[in-house]
């Protein structure tokens, strides 16, 4: 294993998605690319929008520049040299995709030859989840790649 893939979203739980991917990338000296995917800019400008790992460099965003896909990019970008910096290791690559979620996974993970996905699963019922149809799902039946899923749900 030479290259482990890890997507990121803006939920809080990316920076355990983002620790448990670089652990195993560490464990078996593999290179690490961390992905973002823009898919819809009225996600990041509702109020549920959550920012993660002290990452809130929207908020001095204009309103106009979160609409424009250029900004999202330049935001996204931002995000993920912040969960870089976070991880401390500068070899990390980054990238940012626009599209559908899962399409988007799918194609930078042949882009770039990884030979695992990382992604969390922010389901509170995780069956019940893969059965309806959720990005992890989808990515796991198109993909010949290797996954490890990050369980993210909150215990109680």
């Amino acid at each position: 294993m030479k290259k482990i893939l890890i997507a990121l979203d803006y939920d809080p739980t990316a920076q355990k998605i983002a620790e448990a991917g670089y652990s195993l990338a560490t464990a078996m000296a593999a290179e690490v690319v961390l992905l973002h995917v823009i898919s819809d800019p009225v996600y990041y400008s509702s109020r549920d929008y959550s920012p993660i790992m002290g990452f809130n460099g929207y908020m001095d965003m204009d309103p106009i520049q979160m609409d424009s896909i250029e900004g999202l990019k330049d935001a996204s970008i931002h995000f993920l040299e912040k969960t870089k910096k976070h991880l401390a290791d500068p070899s990390i690559q980054t990238m940012v995709k626009e599209g559908d979620f899962a399409d988007a996974i799918l194609k930078a993970a042949k882009e770039v030859h990884a030979d695992i996905i990382v992604i969390g699963s922010h389901s509170q019922k995780w069956l019940e989840k893969i059965v309806m149809g959720s990005v992890t799902e989808k990515v796991l039946s198109h993909t010949t790649v290797p996954m490890f899923v990050v369980p993210t749900k909150k215990h109680k």
